[in-house]
């Protein structure tokens, strides 16, 4: 890229941002917080440059600065200041929380945590980092403002970066950073994010959108100061207050109505207005003498102040034809509508009447919708339901219908009264046994549309069934139901392993309490890095464990866990006779084995070995271990015989727990065997190596697949040799 990006932006100085943040800050000691957090920074990075060329503090500074557009408080702006101290500028959390206190490092930590994650614009791994991202960071919405801001500045500048650097960024942009700024409503940054990110993914399409407005925007800013005028005449003549906004749409903008497949002469409403008004009173009265004197578009108005969208945003969208056939898209809002819609959930800082106390229960009743609505979304956002749940629900069209009682449930267009349900509350999906929509009983799986009136009738005996998650459409109750049925397998599963254990214990003639005794399950939880009891019966009841091994663990010293076979997977592998497997060339009745080495599966390309006595050994095309090509032969599958076949796979995981429960759950979910299990701690990670009991490649990748999607997998390899 050229430094087209670099001329459109000017670097703040540090005594600009102090002149900013005086403009609404005025406590003397919250000013001096910032200030000695600027020093801080300042010295941590001392001598370093950017890639810009600029110095490194210049990008701290330009962060928080941006976060003045949200009327940031101090808190938010000195942490802003410090974000890349730990990372890139040698501090330690002690040196931040000894200097600035817990509140200020908190945020600090997180920011340092986050910008360590691998995020990509790889689908699978954007799920997982985004889970992380919601998850970890709900409590502390602050967070998620710093690091928006610090991507919008680094977005700003990465004209500075290679190509490629470049692309990746603006993808994982996209795929991350543009959906967290649309779930908190700052639209100040979203707008700004599309339209860089844009740039760089897709440069021609941009500058010919841009080019296209260059070239009509001298008509197209006339015939914007013409309807303005008329409009204004309008609020005059009838003594409303106002003040009035115009723009020609954004770039990004327009290219998301031609992704929709139209072109550039049939986008018709490129020029916007908006009105802000002192009452909602105010604004349908605006809405109607507007609409007295410009013919309104077919079905292009929308009510967002009665039914407002799930991240507070509430306006009046209509859309008008003009003096000279142009269509102009008008919104109609009150002041603090226009602040939410702007800054979302950070608007609670432009209102805080310069006090204390005041209105702050108000926007602390705010601050916890959001934070509300981000865990419930965090819930969503995991595995392969990312792009779905992005796509679907955060920028798709969307519905709104109403409770009996009036209130506004927003859900992605062909939603079920199931969605509808869990959207109420998780108890609610759950009891769920039918709904009635606008007063006539409806199938669970029927689409609900705009206004619908949905009672959802409840049964306190009823429970979830597992064919409603081919019947719902968002994520959140994809999530709430599988929760319900993976916690009544946990339960069965520590019923069993209790059982199991209980029932070893007195085939031994010992007795429940001495081998339960508090100092002895201590010792097994340690030893195996379990929790508790439950955990321990869980371990069992999973087949994780044998009720003996635990047993005799409780009573000796840690055994070698890598040699540990679960339950009914300890055996040792079956002879199995491939003969019927295998189609060998030109041959019938000879003896047929698998390569022990390579242990190949149905569908992968396969050659025959001829062993001297021992008949034909089939081993992967690509085995390293076949060295004297005299001795191949031709050999196929039978795909007439439906046998079980072994191979190994290397699973990867973090550290912090052990996750062999987990694999052993989802492999028994996918109906695939685990013949014997190893594990070892390397390099900071636990690494299983799984023996797979298993048909054919097609149930190998599935599994494989399965697992990669899951947030606590690093890695999932079939071991070659």
């Amino acid at each position: 890229m050229d430094g087209l990006r670099k001329k459109e932006y000017k670097e703040v100085t540090y005594e600009e941002l102090v002149e900013k943040l005086k403009t609404y800050i005025t406590d003397e000691e919250e000013l001096k917080t910032i200030d000695n957090a600027y020093k801080f920074a300042y010295q941590h990075h001392l001598g370093k440059k950017r890639k810009s060329g600029d110095d490194y503090i210049s990008h701290p500074i330009n962060v928080a600065y941006i976060l003045t557009g949200l009327n940031a408080d101090y808190i938010t702006i000195s942490s802003a200041l410090l974000h890349e101290v730990i990372n890139h500028g040698g501090a330690t959390l002690k040196e931040v929380t000894d200097s600035f206190g817990n509140e200020i490092s908190g945020i600090v930590n997180s920011i340092s945590k986050i910008n360590k994650l691998a995020l990509s614009d790889d689908k699978e791994a954007s799920a997982i980092n985004l889970r992380k991202v919601l998850v970890g960071l709900s409590s502390d919405v602050r967070v998620l403002f710093v690091k928006l801001a610090d991507r919008l500045h680094n977005m700003r500048t990465i004209w500075a970066l290679d190509p490629e650097v470049q692309k990746a960024k603006a993808n994982e942009t996209i795929s991350v950073l543009i959906p967290i700024a649309h779930r908190l409503g700052i639209n100040t940054i979203k707008a700004e994010l599309e339209d860089l990110s844009l740039f760089y993914t897709k440069p021609d399409v941009y500058r010919d959108i841009e080019e296209k407005l260059n070239n009509e925007s001298t008509k197209l800013n006339e015939e914007l100061e013409l309807m303005k005028n008329e409009l204004i005449d309008i609020m005059n003549d009838n003594n409303i207050h106002f003040h009035i906004k115009s723009r020609v749409k954004s770039v990004h903008s327009i290219y998301e109505k031609m992704a929709k497949g139209k072109k550039w002469n049939e986008i018709y409403d490129i020029l916007a207005l908006r009105i802000i008004v002192d009452t909602v009173s105010d604004c349908y009265l605006t809405i109607g003498l507007i609409h007295a004197k410009f013919r309104p578009l077919p079905k292009r108005f929308k009510d967002y102040i009665a039914m407002p969208k799930e991240n507070m945003y509430q306006s009046l969208h209509t859309s008008i034809f003009g003096p000279h056939g142009y269509v102009y898209e008008v919104q109609i809002r009150t002041t603090e509508m226009d602040e939410i819609a702007e800054k979302g959930i950070a608007s609670h800082w432009s209102y805080k009447e310069h006090t204390k106390g005041g209105v702050a229960n108000v926007f602390e009743q705010k601050l916890e919708m959001f934070r509300n609505l981000i865990e419930q979304h965090s819930d969503d956002l995991s595995n392969n339901e990312l792009k779905k749940e992005i796509n679907e629900e955060a920028l798709s069209k969307m519905i709104y219908c109403f409770t009996p009682k009036g209130d506004v449930v927003e859900l992605p267009a062909n939603s079920t009264p199931i969605d509808f349900a869990y959207r109420i509350h998780s108890k609610v999906g759950d009891t769920c046994v039918g709904a009635i929509v606008n007063e006539v009983m409806v199938p669970l799986n029927k689409s609900l549309e705009d206004g619908d009136i949905v009672s959802i009738k409840t049964s306190k005996d009823a429970t979830p069934s597992k064919e409603w998650l081919n019947i719902v459409k968002t994520s959140q109750a994809k999530n709430k139901i599988k929760s319900y049925f993976s916690k009544i397998d946990r339960e069965e599963y520590i019923k069993r392993g209790q059982d199991l254990l209980e029932k070893e214990i007195r085939r031994r003639k010992l007795t429940i309490s001495d081998v339960l005794a508090s100092e002895r399950v201590d010792k097994v939880c340690k030893d195996l890095k379990l929790d508790n009891l439950e955990d321990i019966y869980l371990s069992i009841g999973s087949l994780r464990f044998t009720p003996s091994y635990i047993i005799n663990m409780a009573y000796e010293d840690k055994k070698d866990v890598h040699d540990i076979l679960i339950e009914k997977m300890g055996r040792k592998q079956e002879n199995i006779n491939y003969k019927s497997d295998i189609i060998v060339a030109g041959s019938g009745n000879i003896k047929v084995n698998i390569a022990k080495c390579c242990k190949p599966i149905k569908g992968d390309a396969i050659i025959g070995y001829i062993t001297k006595g021992e008949g034909i050994t089939v081993h992967k095309k690509d085995c390293p271990n076949i060295l004297n090509t005299n001795r191949l032969i031709d050999v196929s599958w039978n795909d007439t015989n439906d046998a079980y076949y072994f191979t190994d796979i290397l699973v990867s995981t973090i550290n912090n727990k052990n996750y062999l429960y987990d694999i052993v759950s989802l492999a028994k979910e996918k109906d695939i065997y685990i013949d014997a299990v190893s594990n070892k701690e390397e390099d900071n990670l636990t690494k299983y190596k799984i023996t797979l009991k298993i048909k054919n490649i097609k149930e190998l990748d599935n599994l494989i697949n399965a697992l990669n999607m899951c947030s606590y997998v690093i890695k999932v390899e079939r071991v070659k040799n």
